[in-house]
């Protein structure tokens, strides 16, 4: 059943309108006025949110195995410092009026702005678009103050 919007990116556009429900007007300016947002101990950074489905178009589940390849081929070499990975469970109802499912993963990085990393996030998520037949990967940036 296709409806024009893939269902990862209205998964995703619900979380992040739940996001911006829960953030108000608090959001932080974007760099350099970040900086100065920050405060002299915490650092301006880059929160990149990726949102992988998992459910293959043709049919079948990117499997456990798999994702832990393109998380240790593609993503760990890319971002070496770290990442934070969570598992989600994305919604939305269809077509037909039915509640459809998919698993997912949220993959959290939190990095300095840079075009090099900007170039790997962006090679990332069309690795995994190829590989696993993905119509979208979403994407969510945010510039957020940080403290190590």
């Amino acid at each position: 059943m296709t409806t024009g919007i893939s269902p990862l990116v209205r998964t995703a556009l619900a979380a992040v309108a739940m996001a911006a429900v829960l953030a108000g007007c608090s959001a932080l300016p974007s760099a350099p006025g970040a900086a100065k947002a920050c405060g002299s101990s915490f650092e301006t950074f880059e929160r990149d949110t990726l949102y992988f489905g998992r459910a293959i178009p043709s049919g079948g589940q990117v499997s456990d195995a798999e994702w832990t390849g393109f998380l240790d081929t593609t993503m760990t070499p890319a971002f070496p410092q770290g990442l934070t990975v969570i598992d989600a469970a994305g919604q939305w109802r269809g077509v037909s009026g039915d509640v459809v499912r998919e698993r997912s993963k949220l993959v959290v990085l939190l990095h300095p702005r840079s075009d090099k990393d900007d170039a790997a996030i962006a090679s990332i998520i069309g690795t995994y678009r190829q590989r696993f037949a993905q119509e979208a990967v979403l994407q969510e940036r945010q510039s957020v103050c940080v403290r190590f």
